[in-house]
């Protein structure tokens, strides 16, 4: 058999499959509550409200410069549980991997998933893998859930938002959307841009002390403007945003320039967008400015009464309405 490609054995829960499980999967996500031997981990106990996400990856190329689908199949869950205030801890993982998958290549993204886990302190705990017949995927699916813990008293939601309220982004929007585009060679287009991808617990526990804070989200599939949207569509108040003051790196905004893109629409991977009252915005700003991570945060825009719409006041003084997304301008991002 070709020992350097994925075959239909390798999913039919015999030698190969074992083989490859262990070999390859647990020998990189190797813990001591990883059991490939019991088909359910056992999980300390755990102080506080528990929290659980789960989220799908699909993104091409499978690796881009800054990440792979499986470092940010880590980041993508981890950061769900960070900005909804809790402590990310513990993993599972699915992989769905598409027969004639290269095993060198999987191998290369499982380590980039070990790597990204013991960054963010958690640990993968579950797992499964599926073979699927070739032409029937995308060369490897992942999903991932995650369980995490914030404290009890933590009040954190849409429901909280008010008129009055500051907007923050922690760094440059649509890093992620423009690295992967740029991976795929396509338009005859190149750079050197790295994607954001990266865990946002450092940002999102510098901000939970902050009485005023009231919201906090990451932007990955359609970015900032689709973040705005929630929260109008949420509260039926008006998000009004500075063009100026939303940090966006020159090589996106070139970009954009040339293909037609809008970067508050692009994903990020590494941001947090958060809403706290307006008094203590500039305290959040400093924290976030503090750590290395966030040095790029800014003050974007606020919340006011008026129609639900997007506002972006542009950087020549009028205004323009932010609509919601309705195409996808980079399938696959994440």
């Amino acid at each position: 058999m070709d020992d350097t490609h994925i075959s239909l054995v390798h999913g039919n829960g015999g030698h190969y499959m074992r083989e490859l499980i262990e070999e390859l999967f647990a020998r990189h996500l190797g813990n001591p509550l990883l059991d490939v031997n019991v088909d359910a981990a056992v999980l300390p106990a755990l102080d506080g409200e528990l929290m659980v996400t789960t989220d799908g990856f699909t993104v091409q190329p499978l690796e881009f410069p800054g990440g792979t689908i499986g470092s940010l199949a880590v980041h993508g869950t981890v950061n769900d549980l960070a900005v909804s205030g809790a402590v990310p801890h513990y993993l599972t993982l699915s992989a769905f991997i598409e027969e004639g998958f290269e095993i060198a290549q999987l191998e290369r993204i499982i380590i980039s998933l070990a790597e990204a886990a013991r960054e963010a302190n958690v640990a993968v705990v579950a797992g499964d893998t599926k073979v699927v017949r070739r032409g029937e995927g995308g060369g490897l699916y992942l999903s991932a859930t995650g369980i995490g813990v914030r404290p009890k008293n933590l009040q954190l939601g849409l429901d909280r938002v008010q008129a009055g309220d500051a907007i923050l982004v922690s760094g440059p929007v649509g890093d992620h959307g423009i690295a992967v585009m740029l991976a795929r060679e396509q338009f005859g287009l190149h750079g050197e841009l790295l994607s954001d991808a990266a865990s946002v617990l450092p940002l999102t526990q510098a901000l939970l002390s902050i009485s005023g804070l009231r919201f906090m989200r990451d932007p990955t599939r359609g970015g900032l403007a689709t973040v705005m949207h929630e929260i109008c569509r949420a509260t039926k108040l008006q998000v009004r945003l500075h063009q100026t003051d939303i940090p966006v790196r020159e090589q996106v905004t070139a970009v954009c320039e040339i293909l037609g893109y809008d970067a508050m629409y692009l994903a990020c991977e590494g941001r947090v967008v958060a809403v706290i009252e307006a008094s203590q915005a500039n305290d959040a700003l400093a924290r976030w400015q503090a750590l290395p991570q966030g040095r790029d945060a800014a003050i974007i825009g606020s919340i006011s009464t008026g129609r639900a719409h997007v506002v972006l006041e542009t950087e020549l003084g009028g205004e323009r309405m932010l609509e919601e997304l309705e195409d996808d301008p980079l399938p696959r991002i994440c």
